[in-house]
């Protein structure tokens, strides 16, 4: 019977480690929930799979594990990128330093883009800039970095070619996702190629992202960030690659709605939801209650106005967190009824915290609304101060 008990605590201890095991694999398993339940169903051959498996696909767990080897022999940066019809664009005189990193001067190359006739001659000059910068920065990286590309991703990070490989793979499956949650509001450019730089050290990552954060850029405590300016793009710590996953899918977000300019907000509670619908909500350390009386404390009609104008989402107190989860919860709640909130969205502006939207398309006044959710009397002093834009004249 000892034996029996024995046996029995060694294949449960087995399944406990392995189950802990497939969610820190990263984007190097599809499936994680199928190979979970794997484990349990079939107690010791079940784990002896699913090992073998994330063996065949690569390393699990920590990035930083084992020193990064040297990157394979790549091309080397271009000077100047030429076009049909154009003179070619000297990279060397766009080239910029920002906080120690390269940086191109992209209101230059856009000016130059301007001047090629062929839309189509356009998008692939673009893109060789796009390239041609990453580049410059791979050196700047140093010399574990390489550039990795497939049909729709540029990949840039000091990750093994089978790990880039993987998370190359999973940004695209990501961007799919993405575009199928958001429906028509996702609508990147034709040609359109997703971004992703990893930085080695969080010193890195918050150095590069300082150059950006205020700037067209979402604040870089979040652990990833996406940035508008300039060549949109997104980047993130290398670290567990498990870490790596909802970023890409909040972030990928973020590219997605790039185009409509929302206010910050209505983008971040959108990316916040989106993350959560496919990677799954990290239990926090407060309960929905204490969640609750925590807003209901924080916020009065100085801290809101911070709000509706995107300050608050910079604050260096628990403004910053109650900010992505009051954001969260508008989104949670007005997105229940998708196509007028997909209206809103769409028509939503940043000048005015989209106030003139939500009443024309879900008739409501957002400052209402919130105090609705914080159970509080309304106030004209929690909607929006923010101006809204000047209606064109009709002509």
């Amino acid at each position: 019977m000892a034996a029996f008990w024995t046996i029995l605590a060694c294949l449960i201890a087995l399944n406990a480690w392995m189950t802990r095991r497939v969610p820190r694999a990263g984007p190097l398993l599809d499936h994680k929930g199928l190979l979970v339940a794997g484990v349990w169903i079939a107690p010791f051959f079940g784990a002896l799979m699913v090992r073998m498996h994330m063996t065949n696909r690569g390393p699990a767990g920590h990035a930083d594990a084992v020193a990064p080897a040297p990157a394979p022999e790549q091309p080397a940066a271009p000077l100047r990128i030429d076009a049909p019809c154009r003179e070619a664009l000297d990279l060397q005189a766009c080239l910029l330093q920002a906080n120690g990193w390269v940086a191109l001067d992209w209101a230059v190359v856009d000016a130059w883009l301007e001047g090629i006739a062929d839309p189509a001659d356009r998008q692939a000059a673009r893109l060789a800039c796009q390239r041609a910068w990453l580049m410059h920065l791979r050196d700047a990286m140093g010399p574990h970095a390489a550039l990795y590309e497939t049909e729709g991703e540029l990949l840039l990070s000091t990750l093994d070619p089978r790990t880039a490989q993987a998370t190359a793979e999973f940004v695209a499956r990501t961007r799919q996702r993405v575009s199928r949650v958001l429906g028509s509001l996702a609508a990147p450019e034709p040609g359109f190629k997703s971004i992703l730089v990893v930085f080695d050290s969080e010193d890195d990552y918050y150095h590069y992202a300082a150059a950006y954060d205020g700037d067209e850029g979402e604040s870089a405590f979040s652990g990833g960030m996406f940035i508008h300016a300039g060549c949109p793009h997104f980047v993130t710590r290398r670290d567990d690659l498990a870490r790596i996953e909802p970023v890409i899918a909040h972030e990928m977000t973020h590219a997605a709605l790039a185009h409509l300019r929302l206010p910050l907000w209505l983008d971040e509670g959108i990316a916040v939801n989106t993350e959560h619908r496919l990677t799954g909500a990290t239990r926090g350390e407060h309960t929905p209650q204490q969640m609750q009386r925590l807003h209901q404390r924080f916020w009065g009609e100085a801290e809101i106005q911070q709000f509706w104008d995107g300050s608050s989402f910079r604050r260096p107190d628990e403004g910053n967190k109650l900010s992505y989860d009051l954001a969260r919860i508008i989104v949670e709640q007005l997105g229940k009824t998708w196509e007028p909130f997909a209206a809103f969205v769409a028509s939503a502006q940043r000048q005015d915290a989209g106030a003139q939207a939500a009443r024309d398309t879900l008739g409501i006044d957002l400052g209402a609304f919130v105090c609705a959710l914080l159970e509080r009397d309304a106030a004209p002093t929690w909607s929006p101060a923010l101006q809204p834009p000047v209606p064109m004249p009709s002509v």
